[in-house]
């Protein structure tokens, strides 16, 4: 197994085998980011792509999926900090094209209790899948560099019955945040993409954050993301590291590396781009399963405590978020992976990474040397 690391005069051989761990698993590649006490460490383990067998960059781009939420989420706060946007407005004020239920709040799109059905589609309770737009099998990998519109999306979820009523429930819906940048959107004028480099990217410095739009590029260097599929009765693999992102659209189409997500995740909880009013409601989580505005916030038991986090996962690629509500400690990760219809490296990993969350977090809480305040 390849492991490569720059420990900058530290030995924690405790995280090289945790991402040696995660690589048994069945995750092709992991790059790994821990700032803590004890300084900084990056590692990587497994591959760039399974063929070539070159090590796994340590420091590479990847489709950060579902972390992007937690950007857009901060952009849309810092334009209620600039008076532009009214956290419990509806958003039928600002997007009135769509005729949303005026019950619907930005708030609700935020914490996913709009009940706005999901355009990537829904479980129902009976257990079946109501179908959204396609991203599994053979249809996605043909179509994968299809342009879908945000207002495309936004109307297919219109299209179903809603989950619940406003406020009621909450359901992860990724309609909930192709919204939401939509009212950025409206409310600057401008493409979502300028609004963050304007807020986020350019306050912060980040050289390797990207929103794509349409464009199928992963900058370089960066390793590769697969999907294993059935065609004709034969199973397929294929190289999707290039596609066209816009089927999930904010849901999760982004593009970072560890060290951007480190300076981000630091930046937000330390206080540095929001308003601590505003930063309170976003680590405010809703009861059914710990969601603020675009984060998490979990109480990981004893020796932990209360970590904030959002990670990410879209095809052949992940990303992992953590962070201490001091901004002391921080996890960040990349994956590249053999994804297929099954999910089947789910419990694998699942496993893996909860055993890494424990190693970073656990030890820097119980050091007596980290400091406290």
């Amino acid at each position: 197994m390849s492991t490569t690391s720059s420990e900058q005069g530290q030995d924690r051989p405790e995280l090289r085998e945790a991402i040696e761990e995660i690589v048994r698993s069945g995750i092709l590649g992991v790059q790994l980011r821990v700032n803590d006490e004890r300084g900084e460490w990056v590692g990587s383990a497994g591959v760039q792509e399974p063929d070539g067998g070159a090590p796994a960059s340590a420091d590479g781009h990847f489709r950060i999926g579902s972390v992007t939420k937690s950007f857009v989420a901060t952009v849309v706060l810092m334009l209620v900090a600039e008076g532009r946007v009214g956290l419990d407005a509806p958003v039928d004020g600002y997007l009135p094209a769509f005729g949303l239920d005026r019950r619907i709040t930005v708030r609700m799109l935020l914490q996913h209790t709009s009940g706005v059905f999901s355009h990537t589609g829904e479980l129902s309770e009976d257990g079946t899948v109501v179908p959204g737009v396609p991203w599994r099998g053979r249809e996605w990998v043909d179509g994968r560099f299809r342009t879908y519109r945000p207002e495309e999306l936004v109307r297919l979820s219109l299209s179903r019955p809603a989950r619940f009523a406003p406020g009621t429930g909450w359901s992860y819906s990724n309609t909930n945040y192709v919204l939401a940048r939509l009212v950025i959107e409206a409310v600057t004028g401008r493409p979502f993409a300028e609004e963050l480099r304007r807020l986020v990217v350019g306050p912060l410095g980040l050289t390797g954050t990207v929103a794509p739009g349409s464009s199928p590029e992963v900058p370089e260097p960066h390793n590769h993301g697969y999907y294993r599929y059935e065609d004709a009765g034969r199973e397929r693999t294929v190289d999707i590291t290039r596609h066209d992102p816009s089927w999930v659209g904010a849901g999760g189409d982004m593009i970072s590396t560890t060290r951007d997500l480190h300076t981000y995740v630091s930046a937000l909880m330390g206080g540095r781009l929001l308003r601590a009013d505003l930063l309170a409601e976003m680590r405010t989580p809703e009861p059914t399963i710990g969601y603020g505005l675009g984060l998490f916030t979990q109480d990981m038991g004893p020796g932990i405590g209360t970590l904030h986090h959002h990670n990410g996962a879209t095809i052949g690629s992940a990303a992992l978020m953590y962070a201490t509500p001091d901004s002391r400690t921080t996890l960040t990760a990349g994956l590249n992976y053999v994804d297929d219809a099954d999910m089947s490296l789910a419990p694998a990993f699942r496993d893996a990474q909860q055993r890494l969350v424990g190693e970073v977090f656990r030890r820097g809480q119980a050091d007596p040397a980290r400091p406290t305040g």
